[in-house]
C-alpha cells in the first residue's frame, strides 16, 4: 500500500516538475524577447525602459527556481563523481543514491524554510520593487519556497528509491548466494 502511494505521488511530482520545466523554457524565450525590447528601446529610441530589466530579472529567477526540480527528477544535475568514483561499487551506490540526496535535502530544506520566512515577511510589510512600477515582491518571493519544496519532495523520493534499491539488492544477494 505504501509503495503504491509513493509511486503515485512520485508520478504526479514528476508530471508537475516536467510542466515547470516547459514553463521555464517558455520564460527563457519570453525573457529573450523582453531583453531585445529593452535593448531596442534604449539604443534605437534612446528611451530606456526599466520594465524590461525588471521583467528579465524576474523571469530569470522563475526559470532557475522552477526548473531545478525537473532537472533533479530527470537526474541531469551536476554530481560530484570525483568523490563517488573513489569508493567501491556498493559504497558508491550508497553515496549516490542516499547520502548525496540527503545532504541536498538538508540544504534545500534550509533554503525553503528561510525563503518562506522572507516571502511571508515581504507579504506582511507589503514590500514592493524600488522602480516606478512598484511591483509587489511577495508573490515573486513565494515562487522560491514553492520551487524548493518541490525539489525537496523529489529528493525525498530519490532517497526512498535509494533505500529500496539498497534493501532490495541485499535481499537479492541473500537469495542468490545462500
Amino acid at each position: 500500500m505504501f509503495v503504491r502511494v509513493m509511486q503515485k505521488l512520485d508520478h504526479w511530482i514528476g508530471r508537475v516538475s516536467q510542466l515547470l520545466l516547459m514553463v521555464s523554457g517558455a520564460l527563457i524565450l519570453l525573457m529573450a524577447f523582453v531583453a531585445t525590447y529593452g535593448v531596442v528601446k534604449r539604443y534605437v529610441f534612446h528611451a530606456p525602459d526599466p520594465l524590461a530589466y525588471e521583467l528579465s530579472t524576474m523571469f530569470l529567477l522563475f526559470c532557475g527556481v522552477l526548473a531545478v526540480a525537473g532537472v533533479e527528477k530527470l537526474d541531469q544535475n551536476v554530481r560530484n563523481d570525483i568523490i563517488a568514483s573513489r569508493f567501491p561499487s556498493m559504497m558508491r551506490l550508497i553515496v549516490i543514491s542516499t547520502i548525496f540526496p540527503l545532504m541536498a535535502l538538508v540544504f534545500c530544506g534550509v533554503l525553503t524554510w528561510k525563503s518562506l520566512g522572507n516571502a511571508l515577511y515581504a507579504l506582511d510589510i507589503g514590500q514592493v520593487t524600488q522602480s516606478t512600477w512598484k511591483l509587489p515582491l511577495a508573490p515573486i518571493k513565494l515562487v522560491i519556497p514553492f520551487g524548493y519544496t518541490l525539489l525537496c519532495l523529489i529528493l525525498i523520493g530519490k532517497i526512498c528509491r535509494g533505500i529500496t534499491l539498497l534493501c532490495g539488492g541485499k535481499k537479492q544477494e541473500q537469495t542468490e548466494h545462500p
